[in-house]
């Protein structure tokens, strides 16, 4: 590969999608410039409407081309952030490059078409604050470049070989499950936290970022001749955990069950015993910080509205846990007797867990599977233990979770590699810390 590449980013899917141009767009029909419009489907088409009263038919897939893909920019209204977080939201965003419109489950998909460079320096003023020291950023828009190119490169293999992507394997003691990119068939990503966090130019773009993107521009991680799949999440609670355990089960040797520490030296944690011992505790780790400064590189305002995400804790009432369980998962557990950890992983993160209900007893895994079972959201982590009480004819009557750490834990921690970024390692380093068995490499 020796020239940039262009993405297709999948942003909201509604039944009518409100928009403004800002600038000279072409369809294959039409000219439309700085208006106000309307799409939704039309017998097998799209149709537009615009304020200044132009009116056209696109085909499904037909893509607005800007002008000027420098100075020439579209608004999306009312785009859906933070999907199934606490603090989801809309908000208007605006976005450089084409714009496409899909038809897809009777509604219709906003897709963006931008080059790879232009999107990463969205993606890291999203993910994290476009004030980030330089090493973080550099180090983050390698991860961000490596991951969505290898997402590519996986949709490509799949189409190849047509093979049936399976991320559900049940039966009638077991439900497991993990979401990955599989979701997306129409576009290479998607724009919320389930791929990577992408608000276009809506969150102010620094020259630090700028400067971090063209610096490493091309550059990803590779090992044994293929990029790297490089994961990353807010705060691996002080061990990252290993790829297999959250995703399909493919070992990736620089996706390890490592401490966040120096000497990288992590406990067994999948022995429950040590698990526990350690969730309780607060143990030193490179993401084990409360600096003000260093956590608001790395959290935008929405997400410092979490707190305590290196150990958290989280109560239910029997009625509160029951019935979550049965809306969040889908199956009627009844009262809930027990809940209890079958398989951890190398972060102490659950994989598999028993759920004892009166009326059911089943496993589920993997950890978003766990997740968002015991919360109208996210639990910020399936890495946790589970106090019972106030016992009522053998029903206890509270529940209390007791966690680490914040996502799936796999690969670069951000608040770790804040912390990192802040003690003088370069990006080099702190990617080798989170990416063992992997080399920085050029490809374009």
């Amino acid at each position: 590969m020796n020239k940039e590449p262009k993405i297709r980013v999948g942003i909201l899917n509604e039944a009518v999608i409100n928009f403004r141009l800002y600038g000279n767009y072409k369809t294959k029909q039409c000219n439309i410039a700085d208006d106000s419009c309307v799409a939704q489907i039309h017998q097998n088409g799209i149709s537009i409407s615009c304020a200044g009263n132009a009116k056209i038919l696109l085909d499904n897939f037909d893509i607005l081309e800007p002008d000027d893909e420098k100075n020439c920019f579209f608004e999306l209204i009312d785009v859906t952030i933070g999907v199934e977080f606490h603090w989801q939201r809309k908000e208007n965003q605006k976005f450089k490059g084409a714009l496409q419109f899909v038809i897809e489950n009777e509604k219709i998909t906003a897709v963006n078409i931008i080059n790879i460079e232009d999107y990463l320096t969205c993606v890291i003023s999203a993910e994290m604050s476009a004030t980030s020291s330089m090493e973080l950023l550099k180090a983050h828009a390698v991860i961000s470049r490596g991951w969505l190119l290898a997402q590519i490169k996986k949709s490509e293999n799949i189409g190849k070989t047509k093979a049936e992507y399976k991320s559900i394997s049940q039966t009638e003691t077991e439900y497991i499950r993990w979401w990955d990119r599989e979701d997306h068939s129409n576009f290479d990503v998607c724009a919320d936290d389930h791929c990577q966090r992408y608000q276009g130019i809506t969150r102010a773009n620094t020259t630090y970022v700028v400067d971090a993107i063209e610096a490493t521009r091309g550059l990803v991680l590779t090992a044994n001749g293929e990029i790297c799949d490089a994961r990353f999440s807010k705060s691996c609670g002080g061990v990252m955990e290993k790829f297999e355990n959250t995703w399909e089960p493919v070992e990736h040797l620089y996706l390890q069950g490592l401490a966040d520490t120096e000497d990288e030296k992590a406990i067994d944690l999948t022995v429950e015993e040590n698990a526990d011992k350690w969730i309780r505790s607060s143990p030193t780790s490179f993401c084990n910080t409360n600096d003000k400064t260093i956590l608001s590189q790395v959290l935008n305002d929405y997400d410092r509205e979490t707190s305590d995400f290196y150990r958290w804790k989280v109560e239910y009432t029997q009625s509160q846990i029951s019935e979550l369980a049965y809306r969040r998962s889908g199956f009627d557990f009844g009262e809930i007797i027990d809940i209890i950890p079958v398989q951890r992983g190398a972060s102490g993160r659950i994989i598999k867990l028993k759920i004892i209900g009166t009326k059911l007893v089943k496993t589920i895994g993997k950890e978003l599977m766990i997740r968002r079972t015991f919360s109208n959201t996210h639990l910020y982590s399936s890495a946790f233990v589970v106090e019972k009480d106030n016992e009522q004819n053998g029903i206890p009557q509270k529940f209390t979770f007791i966690g680490a750490g914040w996502g799936h834990g796999v690969g670069l921690c951000q608040i770790g590699a804040a912390v990192m970024g802040a003690k003088g390692y370069g990006y080099d380093k702190i990617l080798a810390h989170y990416f063992p068995n992997s080399k920085l490499e050029k490809l374009y």
